[in-house]
């Protein structure tokens, strides 16, 4: 048989060149870039919405307590009871609960909801998350949400 003398060239591999991938990545940066802020605050307005659906049903738990316990939860007490019996026998033996499916959740900021009488018409209760920042006050996402104490 007859073999050539000319070596065959190596044949180029399939592949990406580095630039071809710096290229990819700088155009993924970019577009990440303008579509990540978009996506964030939608994330923490629907933080917002949140809280306010789960203040809705904590607040219809608390109104359940009161009419089957004959008074709201005091301030020591505060939402626990609506998942776990009070201390008080007079308020255990009329305590119909659990009020809630699980225990009283977090806000979406994974901080506790807070509790305390009188409430925003000084009377009733308040209960209320702090928003974002965790402060009282604030603007925004930052607004205090819920039912709130009079100031």
């Amino acid at each position: 048989m007859y073999r050539s003398s000319r070596m065959r060239a190596p044949s180029r591999s399939a592949g990406f060149t580095l630039l071809e991938m710096l290229v990819v990545l700088v155009l993924i940066g970019l577009i990440a870039s303008l579509v990540g802020p978009r996506l964030f605050s939608r994330v923490d307005a629907s933080k917002v919405q949140v809280a306010e659906t789960q203040i809705r049903m904590l607040r219809g738990a608390v109104e359940t307590y009161r009419l089957e316990v004959g008074r709201l939860p005091t301030d020591e007490e505060g939402l626990s009871v609506l998942f776990k019996a009070p201390s008080d026998e007079r308020a255990r033996a009329r305590w119909r609960g659990p009020y809630l499916d699980e225990a009283v959740p977090e806000d979406p900021w994974n901080r506790p909801y807070l509790y305390s009488i009188p409430g925003p018409d000084g009377m009733g209760f308040a209960l209320y998350s702090l928003g974002a920042d965790g402060e009282p006050g604030g603007e925004g996402n930052d607004a205090d949400v819920g039912f709130l104490p009079p100031r």
